[in-house]
Formats: structure tokens, C-alpha cells, sequence
């Protein structure tokens, strides 16, 4: 299957859309090369703000040019964007209305072998908390290129979380991708699975292995975690009777407390919420802290089935 980074995706479509869009301006944090930002900088010096290891002030620096107009996205590590940037993605993009994209590169713990400080296991509980503050997860390359060109049709103050490493593209037609509305995968009634991010693509390859043991579940990519799919969660609420959410973030306050704060004020169903537990990770690359954790496709699977398990008790 084609692989390709998001942020590979991003930078060769800002590149080309700057070039014949004077107002786009693109503002880094000595992350040019992370981001995988190639000749942007080069080729558009006056549109490319370098601010060197300063996120706090890269994201006020973006509000200000924002607020004269500019289409700004500011790039740089998901781990300190989230967290030593969050009062001014507060007060400064998402408070005073400004048109900021905010993206989060090599998110949850694609950082790998750097650690603890590198991974970003909790940006998502702090940022969907902030009021008028989209919160993005894409799944693949042209996820990300259909979120980057909706974004500058019409701005909005937006966290958009990518990870770092190149990741199955799913999807082919941008036009099935839009901000807000999360995109089904199967219509099977047996479990729903809830997921974002790279994740995704390892939940579809679980539905594989489980439509082999005579089980049909249905795989929805909640690629906004902010606003909510809820007519989307309803739907397959009702249809599967349980949901399993799966998520490259801490279980606490991410897609899966958001899917549950739905279900349990509207229609308690079974669920499971998968994702890194409340303790320290240890070091490793992505793919191998998601086998330790049995986020991979068999010990997904193995999860469904424990929660369908539960659904026929009830």
C-alpha cells in the first residue's frame, strides 16, 4: 500500500498554493526540517517566519498576522505546541478569533525513542477543551490535503495533530473529507470502532481480521474530534450496540471521553476506550509502544471481541 507522510502532504501543497497566494504565510520554530518543510523556505522567503525555539511567541506572532488578514499555519513539535504554547493558543488564536491553524507535528509518540517529553499523549484533552478551538487528527496525506484546502477557502482557529511518519493512504478522493463530519468505513452491526489518526488504517486491517471470524463491525474515522460527529456516533450507536474508540493519546479526556460524554447523556451503550494508560511509556518507536500496548490489528481485534462478549451479556 502507498505510504506517505502528512506533513510531507502538507508542505508540497502549501508550497504550490502560496506561490499564487500572497496572504498564506507559514511560521516555524526551528522544526523547517522535522517539518518536512523541503524549499518552502527558500523559494518564499517573505512569506516563511522563522522565531527558532520560541512556540509561545511563534503563535502570538501568528494571531497578530492573522488578525490583518493572513493565512497563517504555524508548525512545529504536537509535544510543546500543547503544552508550553497553550495560553496562547487559548487567549491569542482561539479567544480573540483569530484564523490560526496550529499543526502539531510528529504527535502522540511518533517522536519515538526521545520519550516522554517528545510525545504529546494529552494535547487533545487540554485542546478540544478551549472554546472555539477545532481539534484535527488526519488519518493520511489526503486527509491533510483536503483539511489544508478547506482551511484556506475559510479560516478558522484550528489544532491540527500529525504524526511524523510516513502512513497508508486511504483515501483518494479529497472530496469525501470535510472538517466536522467523520468518514464511514463497512456497515457491520456487530461493533463499532471509533478511531483517528494513524490509527486508523490498523482498525481497518482489525475489521479484516475479524469479518474472518464471521464478525462485522463498522470502522468510523473521527477525524475532528472537535466538533463532534454526533449524529455519525449516534448512528452507529444504534446499529452496533457497542463502541470500542481507539486513539493514539492518553485513555483520559481524548476521542474516547468525547465519545462517551455523548453516549452516556444520550444512549448508554458498552464501550471500551483504547489507548496509552495512565503511565509512564516506555522508549521505543511508534510501532513498537502500539504492539506493547496491543494497539495493533490482532490485539484490536482481540478487544472487539471482548466487548461483543459484553454486549450479548447485557
Amino acid at each position: 500500500m502507498e505510504t506517505e507522510a502528512c506533513s510531507s502532504a502538507f508542505s508540497k501543497m502549501i508550497l504550490e498554493k502560496a506561490k499564487s497566494d500572497k496572504d498564506i504565510i507559514v511560521v516555524c520554530t526551528d522544526s523547517r526540517g522535522s517539518a518536512k518543510l523541503g524549499p518552502y523556505p527558500e523559494e518564499l522567503p517573505g512569506q516563511f517566519v522563522e522565531m527558532g525555539i520560541a512556540e509561545q511567541n511563534a503563535v502570538t506572532v501568528s494571531a497578530g498576522m492573522a488578525y490583518t488578514g493572513k493565512k497563517v499555519f504555524v508548525i512545529g513539535p504536537a509535544s510543546f505546541y500543547s503544552t508550553r504554547s497553550s495560553e496562547q493558543v487559548k487567549v491569542d488564536v482561539a479567544y480573540s478569533h483569530n484564523n490560526v491553524a496550529v499543526i502539531g507535528i510528529s504527535g502522540g509518540v511518533s517522536y519515538g525513542a526521545l520519550g516522554a517529553t517528545h510525545h504529546s499523549l494529552q494535547d487533545i484533552s487540554l485542546m478540544r477543551a478551549i472554546p472555539n478551538l477545532t481539534v484535527e487528527i488526519p488519518a493520511d496525506a489526503t486527509q491533510m490535503r483536503a483539511v489544508t484546502g478547506e482551511l484556506l477557502e475559510k479560516g478558522m482557529p484550528i489544532y491540527i495533530r500529525i504524526g511524523r511518519n510516513p502512513v497508508p493512504v486511504i483515501y483518494h478522493d479529497p472530496s469525501e473529507i470535510k472538517i466536522g463530519r467523520a468518514n464511514r468505513w463497512f456497515t457491520g452491526r456487530d461493533a463499532a470502532i471509533i478511531t483517528c489518526g494513524q490509527l486508523v488504517s490498523k482498525a481497518l486491517d482489525a475489521a479484516a481480521l475479524l469479518k474472518k471470524a464471521a464478525i462485522d463491525v463498522t470502522v468510523v474515522d473521527m477525524h475532528t474530534i472537535k466538533p463532534l460527529d454526533t449524529d455519525m456516533i449516534k448512528t452507529v450507536a444504534e446499529e452496533c450496540g457497542c463502541i470500542l474508540t481507539l486513539e493514539e493519546h492518553s485513555i483520559y479526556g481524548g476521542l474516547g471521553g468525547a465519545v462517551s460524554e455523548f453516549i452516556t447523556q444520550t444512549s448508554p451503550i458498552p464501550m471500551q476506550i483504547c489507548g496509552i494508560p495512565d503511565e509512564d511509556v516506555p522508549n521505543g518507536t511508534d510501532e513498537e509502544i502500539f504492539n506493547y500496548y496491543k494497539l495493533n490489528p490482532e490485539g484490536i481485534a482481540e478487544k472487539v471481541k471482548k466487548l461483543i462478549r459484553r454486549k450479548d451479556k447485557r
